[in-house]
């Protein structure tokens, strides 16, 4: 396989709104959306699940590298053709496929997505957008030029609390927001040496078609496939990259940020193979109408993440949720847990009903009472109805790009621990220029 030109696309992305078009818009007579999925093990497995429990979607095509996981799938839809390499089931199916799911490990994104979107395939894809920088503009790029429908996978973007929340910021229920402290104690980092030896390769897995993109190295049993990968800097994108960016989202819509002006992480020095098991990552961003002119944003990951402070102290000593997020305002401060757990405003140190009538008297956010397996769907029938031409998404790639590379940044910022970098977003560039050669990865001919 040749390089991507997604590699070469310019790093400018742009910034004209657009409506996608739907299938039927570009020429399709179909109320039946028929999907192929790239990746159904793991979180891929989920995704067909949802995908396919929309009434109009018909499954045609299963990847995966895994046979094992296409055995499973293959079960519940056993008409849909089946394959190992996604460039293989998307030339021979291309008349066939309506829309791709990309639900493979982070490095595969971007190149199974460019592919599906060079050939005018609507993409729903796992979050984070991309591995690289250039890769979330290259796929922004693209899908703004041939107007796609595009889905980021963040579920909780279409669940009642996180709309409330939003709701509530933008009502101004806190004030100006002054700084964002959002923490997740979980652990995708890895702080030991780099995997040495080999081992089989088991028979179920093709290697080569999992590395992809990726340097060639010996397979390590129980360090890449399944899960690990997301603790090593060239597969994964460490915790900021799988539970930052569901718990960045609702603030970083709320309070309409663009990507950040300086990012600083702080966390142990690079060990060139795993991301640090703990990282505090502080972002300033331009204001916007609903931040003060100097907005910070401070994230805490791994192991007993976040440390006390007086910000994130909470009414009758409560222990803080496990994930979530606290806005800092000039009225009061707003928690939200993540997840499936409503926010609940603080002012002078005590907790304060909430007047949900007074901000929603319409009750335009739906049913406000949880249910995980009902609303769960929700996400990915946007998407699916998006494709038909009967609603719009919530989470585009032109969204999803600049939500990732905030990500990205911080991510990037792990490798220059201590100091801050500068980010010039119309460049595309830091000032230290040091750091621009993590914007970008060398692809592997596979």
């Amino acid at each position: 396989m040749k390089k991507r030109d997604f590699l070469k696309t310019s790093m400018a992305a742009a910034s004209t709104a657009f409506l996608p078009k739907s299938i039927m818009s570009m020429g399709k007579t179909a109320n039946k959306l028929r999907t192929a999925h790239i990746g159904v093990g793991g979180m891929g497995g989920a995704d067909l699940k949802s995908i396919a429990s929309h009434p109009d979607v018909v499954v045609v095509g299963l990847c995966d590298v895994d046979s094992n996981a296409i055995a499973k799938a293959g079960t519940s839809y056993p008409n849909a053709k089946t394959y190992k390499d996604y460039r293989v089931m998307l030339n021979e199916m291309a008349s066939e496929i309506d829309a791709i799911v990309v639900s493979t490990p982070d490095h595969t994104h971007a190149p199974a997505s460019i592919m599906a979107m060079e050939m005018n395939k609507p993409v729903y894809c796992q979050k984070p957008l991309a591995h690289h920088v250039s890769e979330v503009r290259a796929m922004r790029k693209i899908a703004e030029e041939k107007n796609l429908v595009t889905q980021m996978g963040i579920q909780v973007h279409s669940f009642y609390d996180y709309k409330l929340a939003t709701l509530l910021i933008q009502s101004g229920i806190i004030g100006k927001v002054s700084r964002v402290r959002a923490w997740s104690p979980k652990n995708w980092g890895y702080d030991g040496p780099p995997a040495s030896g080999s081992d089989p390769v088991p028979s179920n897995l093709n290697w080569n078609l999992w590395l992809g993109t990726a340097e060639e190295r010996p397979y390590k049993e129980k360090v890449y496939h399944p899960g690990n990968w997301r603790k090593l800097v060239d597969f994964g994108c460490a915790t900021l990259g799988d539970m930052g960016v569901h718990i960045f989202d609702t603030p970083y819509n709320a309070l309409l940020l663009d990507v950040p002006k300086t990012i600083k992480n702080t966390c142990r020095k690079p060990n060139g193979f795993g991301y640090p098991e703990t990282n505090k990552v502080i972002y300033t961003f331009p204001g916007t109408e609903y931040t003060t002119e100097n907005f910070e944003w401070v994230w805490h990951d791994g192991k007993g993440a976040p440390k006390p402070h007086k910000e994130l102290r909470l009414p009758n000593k409560e222990k803080l949720p496990l994930q979530g997020a606290m806005f800092i305002g000039e009225k009061g401060r707003l928690l939200l847990p993540h997840f499936m757990k409503p926010p609940r405003l603080i002012v002078e140190g005590e907790y304060q009903e909430i007047d949900i009538k007074k901000y929603d008297p319409q009750g335009k956010l739906g049913i406000t009472v949880n249910d995980y397996e009902r609303d769960s769907p929700k996400h990915y029938h946007q998407f699916v109805d998006a494709c038909l031409g009967r609603d719009q998404v919530s989470a585009p790639f032109s969204y999803a790009s600049r939500l990732t590379e905030t990500i990205l940044l911080g991510v990037i910022a792990g490798r220059f621990p201590n100091k801050t970098l500068h980010w010039d977003s119309q460049k595309a560039a830091f000032k230290e220029s040091e750091a621009n050669v993590f914007l970008s990865g060398k692809n592997r001919n596979f």
